[in-house]
């Protein structure tokens, strides 16, 4: 096959991908759009490297190769920087640099001293270098992302770093290559421009399925959280108490809840509006999450009333863990311009006993305990009436 045409071809595939995920972009959330956008720069400016490049037989070689592999580096530079953006890592002018110099190198060996194997090796090594840091960037992720698109793209990257590489052995050892990479006498010229539209073609699909499940992380995040505090919200917290409930009832296990109220609430929202009131759910919230050791965990059930799951909890240690929070925020007073806003926390807990048929009933005992604590005088701890 005429190596030209499938530069051409694959020049076509890559502008049509490049339109795609230029129709997705208004869909995307707004941190992901700056990493899209680069994908998408880096993925025409592919496509038009390649386009120079299958016509580097008719434009003079001290213009067209430099300006063609000038193309298509920056763009691999810009697939490079889009999962940098992607993953939240620092963005820095460096990263263009091995382009700049590669296509200097280029222009040496075509323009003053001409020689296919020394384009090759410099090109080569600015592709393996960037593809190698961004596979690195791909593998470097955090524990909760474990996309199978990020496996899929960070093979890509590898697979045509790994074929420039062999590909360079081979002309650096060959003499009978021909003089461009247009040669059809040679077949490798022929496979070249297949393997490296993989990158654009195949790539950006994977790229816009890594979109598509952070989309569907975030997603999960927001049904599973309260949207002021971060907490857990009520529907994850009533899932977790009767998972943990059934679990310790299966394998014999102390379990409690804690039902937590911030005392007069009303009157910080009264009194200092409801920005205040706001702020100091946060901070009771944050608090609460600090002090919420091991597994267990602490969530929003409602307007200023939060719960408290804690595993392997008998009423000492449940006692022991619902003091350590309600000391927490009576310690720890809210700043508002430097002047200290003071907050306390009632507390019912309720322990697992044999009566017991799932997790409403403990949290049911929870509440009358909390209703105790209120009416005893508030900031303090109470334990619900263990069934017969």
């Amino acid at each position: 096959m005429d190596p030209r045409l499938v530069f051409v071809v694959g020049a076509l595939l890559m502008l049509l991908n490049g339109g795609v995920l230029g129709l997705m972009h208004r869909d995307l959330p707004r941190e992901i759009r700056p990493s899209a956008v680069d994908w998408r720069i880096g993925t025409l400016l592919l496509a038009g490297g390649t386009l120079l490049l299958a016509a580097q037989q008719d434009l003079p070689p001290g213009f067209i190769l430099p300006a063609g592999n000038f193309c298509l580096l920056i763009g691999l530079s810009l697939y490079w920087r889009a999962l940098r953006r992607f993953y939240d890592r620092p963005d820095t002018p460096w990263l263009f640099l091995p382009a700049l110099l590669g296509t200097a190198g280029v222009y040496w060996f075509a323009a003053i001293t001409p020689r296919l194997d020394g384009r090759i090796v410099v090109v080569t090594l600015v592709w393996a270098g960037i593809t190698v840091a961004a596979v690195w960037t791909l593998r470097k992720r955090t524990p909760s992302d474990a996309a199978v698109s990020r496996a899929v793209l960070s093979g890509i990257f590898a697979l045509v770093g790994a074929f420039f590489a062999l590909r360079c052995v081979y002309f650096v050892l060959r003499s009978d290559t021909g003089g461009t990479v247009t040669d059809a006498s040679n077949w490798l010229n022929a496979v070249t421009p297949a393997v490296a539209a993989i990158l654009p073609i195949i790539g950006t699909t994977a790229y816009l399925l890594l979109c598509s499940e952070r989309i569907r992380r975030q997603w999960e995040h927001a049904a599973a959280t309260d949207y002021l505090t971060g907490l857990a919200n009520r529907r994850t917290i009533m899932s977790n108490g009767d998972a943990r409930f059934a679990a310790a009832r299966a394998g014999g296990a102390s379990f409690a809840a804690a039902v937590i109220d911030i005392d007069h609430f009303k009157q910080i929202n009264d009194r200092h509006g409801h920005d205040v009131g706001d702020a100091a759910l946060q901070h009771v919230a944050s608090l609460l999450d600090q002090h919420c050791r091991g597994a267990n965990m602490v969530g929003r059930q409602g307007g200023e009333e939060f719960v408290a799951l804690l595993d392997d909890a008998d009423p000492a240690q449940a006692g022991i863990a619902a003091e350590r929070l309600r000391a927490a925020v009576q310690d720890t007073p809210l700043l508002l311009e430097g002047a200290p806003l003071a907050a306390t926390i009632s507390i019912g807990v309720g322990v697992m006993a044999p009566g017991d048929h799932g997790f409403e009933d403990l949290l049911r005992r929870a509440d009358q305990a909390l209703y105790a604590a209120k009416t005893g005088g508030r900031n303090r701890v109470a334990f619900g009436p263990r069934p017969a």
